[in-house]
């Protein structure tokens, strides 16, 4: 079973790939992805991975907080996406 990842506070400089290798050292990555805006292609400064594990708790310690091109980036498990009416 696969769990989400929210990762903030990225460099907006910061690719799937980049933010893909970030994780790979902690657990199999089956997606990365950077937000971006819609209009300008550019980074929303947050992105999604997710990982084929059940034990978020440790990929979550060992990477919040953690510095990527000069930022602190924040790692939480993804909340489910709400529907808008």
């Amino acid at each position: 079973m696969s769990k989400t990842l929210y990762v903030g506070n990225l460099p907006w400089a910061v690719t799937d790939d980049q933010l893909q290798d970030v994780f790979s050292p902690y657990a199999e990555v089956i997606a990365a992805r950077v937000i971006t805006d819609r209009e300008t292609g550019r980074s929303r400064g947050f992105g999604f991975v997710e990982v084929a594990t059940d034990d978020l708790d440790t990929i979550i310690r060992s990477l919040n907080g953690t510095s990527l091109g000069g930022r602190e980036i924040s790692v939480n498990e993804a909340k489910e996406r709400q529907m808008r009416m």
